[in-house]
């Protein structure tokens, strides 16, 4: 199925939120962020590609790799104000959400620069120490430029956009399900699908970034399940990169889905043109990362991952839910 949606600029009013995307877009950050001085969470990477968003911050704070939950409270005491802008991935969206929710009313903006799609959730970890019904927070200001979040060499682009496909593979099988998700759940496989043609090492960045944004609604909108328990699980217990462990695991959780909702994954597999776990083999070869085994889990730790999977409450998204011995067989045909 071709897209329909063309990639021209746009914006979007949603509730309380503003979504603006388009290539250029970035040069329209002053405005949106306004001139009284914000609090801007980045990485080095992130900084570099919009000195224009770091000049016009009050303070600079480096999110470091880590544990979204660690990071957010080792910089909670240094973080003030009102507005909170992220520059970055999506770990460093998520630590401003964090940080927000740790401490109200603040707002967050997110500047992605992959495609997370965490900007277009309300989806994230608490700072360790906030009580966990706290609650979450979405960001209110989203600035998509492809030109930054679709910049990742093309590597990691790829491994990004297999996490992208994991929001519109599993959202439309929870049970928040809802027909304007769906539809956006297979527009954005249909764009991710044709940003690959023809020829897989030029994609169309531009189609890829929409694609994530919408698969960011899409999984804003109905929860995540199966999936995304087994590749955060990998993150969080196995030391495996966010984008990897989505990339390595999809190919393998996609015949799961497909088990539970032969008609939902057959609608995917249209959108996408092609079967949906051989289109997921491709992004990961491209990703050059397909075996967990290559990117350094051992044995012992499937087995650490398949128990502390089996203990996420999310797992009943995915009905059926399961069961410890699927998650130990996922792990293992995917290592």
């Amino acid at each position: 199925m071709a897209p329909t949606l063309s990639t021209a600029p746009f914006r979007w009013p949603d509730g309380e939120r503003l979504v603006v995307f388009g290539r250029g877009c970035l040069a329209d950050a002053p405005e949106l962020l306004g001139a009284a001085g914000y609090q801007l969470l980045t990485t080095p990477r992130a900084a570099t590609a919009a000195p224009e968003v770091v000049a016009g911050a009050a303070r600079v704070h480096e999110a470091p790799p880590g544990r979204v939950d660690e990071i957010a409270a080792a910089l909670r005491p240094d973080v003030q104000g009102e507005l909170l802008v992220a520059l970055g991935g999506g770990r460093v969206i998520d630590v401003a959400k964090a940080l927000a929710a740790a401490d109200p009313p603040r707002r967050v903006a997110a500047i992605p620069t992959t495609l997370s799609g965490a900007e277009m959730t309300a989806v994230h970890r608490h700072a360790a120490g906030v009580p966990g019904d706290t609650a979450h927070v979405r960001p209110a200001i989203v600035i998509s430029d492809p030109e930054l979040s679709a910049s990742q060499p093309l590597a990691e682009l790829a491994a990004s956009a297999g996490n992208a496909l994991g929001h519109a593979a599993e959202g439309p099988l929870t049970p928040s399900a809802n027909p304007v998700a769906t539809l956006a759940a297979l527009e954005a496989a249909s764009l991710i699908a044709t940003a690959l043609q023809p020829d897989p090492e030029r994609p169309d960045r531009d189609a890829l970034a929409l694609g994530a944004l919408l698969a960011g609604y899409v999984i804003g909108s109905t929860g995540y399940g199966l999936h995304h328990i087994l590749s955060q699980t990998l993150v969080r217990f196995a030391g495996v990169g966010h984008g990897p462990a989505n990339t390595i695991m999809l190919p393998h959780t996609l015949e799961a889905l497909a088990r539970r909702a032969p008609a939902a994954i057959g609608r995917l597999g249209t959108a996408l043109g092609t079967d949906p776990s051989q289109f997921a083999a491709k992004l990961a070869r491209l990703a050059g990362v397909e075996r967990l085994r290559d990117v350094g889990v051992s044995p012992e730790q499937l087995e650490t991952c398949a128990t502390e999977a089996a203990n996420r409450p999310e797992l009943a998204l995915t009905p059926p839910p399961a069961q410890r011995e699927e998650l130990r067989e996922l792990y293992q045909a995917a290592w």
